[in-house]
């Protein structure tokens, strides 16, 4: 029986991929800008380093709510309402007011980058053959790269002909356009769960995230024995586990826990975390190796760190399509054998180390994200029955922002930790007349990335030899 395939399925990859671009885009494009705010807006760096903790604390808090609602009342609805409300958070986010209205902006923008992430590999799986998903996840997954990396280098480009409020306000004219071209195309949901929604157990699961990641990020300044970060780390221990409790007992839970049965579904989202704990390592250092160790400005270091998505964006499609027609689990080992060897490269650089071999093994992390992230993502979306889509969407999401968020602290803190042993005293930023502990520091946080590396590969290696095993 042949399968009715959407004609304008493209088009729709199209209006879900622009958004997700900017989506992920926003949550590393204000980097670069918060000297600038802080000037602006008169408030020290550690409240304009908020305006980023508040993005990615709200998306995370909400994409298992907005994944949910996708799968009751439609994924379509969620992400045409959650562009809407991401080009009025950008709107807002514009104006130079002052730090509380920037950080509500953010919190708008962070709704509605939170409702189309949850809700856009579920789309697209809907929408695509079997034939052709593991391409078209390959292009979300490159325009997840391109957003996540792209953000320094595009947002110097801005901050260098105009004032930061343009680093949002590029977002409204991409968003309308965008929006409209969505709706043109955009399909009617084609499944959804009428079901009720756990609303109680979701501000449990909203308070221990709001408690844990503010924990960390608070923590990495005023150190993580202080007692106050202890017991909010305590705090979100307990508010997960009666989470998890509550979601085991009720019979309308926002997550069925019945999906990490599956092990495919939980290997894939597991090995997703860490490779963008490991991608962060890399957004961490990179910044002070090129600019201040190698002595580059903030615009020439962004072309070179615009390497890595350029090359991510042209290998991920070929690599999804090359998955659907065979094993996206070797194609997955692959991927990953590729970036552990790209971490080896950072942790044997140094000042000397020529710059043209640096863009290759800049190149090098990107050819291999670009073939991990299509299959890994095609995997998760296909492990899971149609009624779950949207769930397993947001938990895709919370995987990739958790690692986002773990991967800067992580990196900080090993970073920082290991050039206070080499100096022999508290270190908490670059020291300019001491570039060779820089490298030491580097060196030991690069040498971390590749244990996470090596994890992620022997978990992924033991699947692709059980699942040969079976098919014997």
């Amino acid at each position: 029986m042949k399968t009715n395939v959407n004609p304008n399925r493209w088009k729709i990859l199209i209006a879900v991929n622009l958004f997700t671009f900017m989506s992920v885009l926003d949550g590393s494009i204000v980097n670069i800008a918060l000297p600038t705010m802080g000037r602006d807006l008169n408030i020290p760096m550690n409240q304009a380093e908020w305006v980023v903790s508040i993005y990615l604390i709200v998306i995370c808090a909400f994409l298992i709510l907005f994944g949910k609602l996708g799968d009751t009342i439609g994924k379509v609805k969620i992400f045409q309402l959650g562009g809407a409300l991401f080009i009025l958070g950008s709107l807002l986010c514009g104006f130079n007011h002052s730090l509380l209205f920037l950080l509500f902006g953010r919190t708008v923008q962070a709704i509605g980058a939170a409702m189309t992430m949850s809700t856009n590999n579920g789309i697209i799986t809907e929408v695509f053959p079997a034939t052709e998903r593991g391409q078209a996840l390959g292009w979300v997954g490159s325009f997840v790269a391109l957003g996540s990396i792209a953000g320094p280098g595009l947002g110097g480009i801005i901050l260098g002909a105009l004032p930061w409020g343009y680093i949002f306000w590029i977002n409204v004219p991409v968003g309308i356009f965008a929006f409209i071209f969505g709706q043109m195309y955009l399909p009617k949901d084609e499944t959804t769960n009428k079901s009720r929604i756990d609303y109680l157990g979701f501000m449990s699961y909203f308070l221990a995230i709001v408690a844990f990641f503010g924990a960390i990020f608070v923590g990495q300044e005023i150190g993580f024995s202080n007692v106050y970060i202890l017991l909010a780390f305590i705090i979100a221990i307990i508010l997960f586990t009666l989470f998890v409790r509550r979601q085991r007992s009720i019979s309308y839970p926002l997550i069925n826990f019945e999906i990490f049965k599956n092990g495919n579904f939980s290997i894939s989202l597991l090995c997703g975390f860490l490779i963008f704990v490991t991608n962060f390592f890399f957004n961490v250092i990179s910044p002070f190796y090129l600019q201040n160790a190698r002595g580059m400005n903030a615009s020439h270091a962004g072309y070179v760190l615009m390497i890595f998505p350029l090359v991510q964006v042209i290998v991920a499609p070929f690599a999804g399509r090359i998955s659907d027609r065979v094993s996206p689990m070797m194609m997955t080992f692959i991927g990953l054998v590729i970036i552990a060897i790209s971490q080896v490269s950072y942790a044997l650089m140094d000042l000397n180390t020529p710059l043209w071999m640096v863009m290759i093994f800049i190149g090098l992390v990107g050819f291999g994200n670009g073939i991990f992230q299509a299959p890994n993502n095609s995997i998760v979306m296909s492990s899971v029955d149609k009624k779950y889509l949207g769930i397993a969407g947001g938990l895709n999401s919370l995987a990739r922002n958790m690692g986002m968020i773990i991967g800067i602290s992580l990196a900080t803190t090993i970073l920082f930790s290991s050039m206070s042993s080499s100096a022999g005293y508290s270190v908490t930023t670059y020291l300019n007349d001491k570039p060779e502990i820089f490298i030491s520091g580097m060196h030991v946080t690069f040498w971390a990335a590749f244990g996470i590396c090596i994890l992620a590969l022997i978990t992924t290696g033991i699947r692709w030899y059980r699942s040969n095993e079976q098919t014997k």
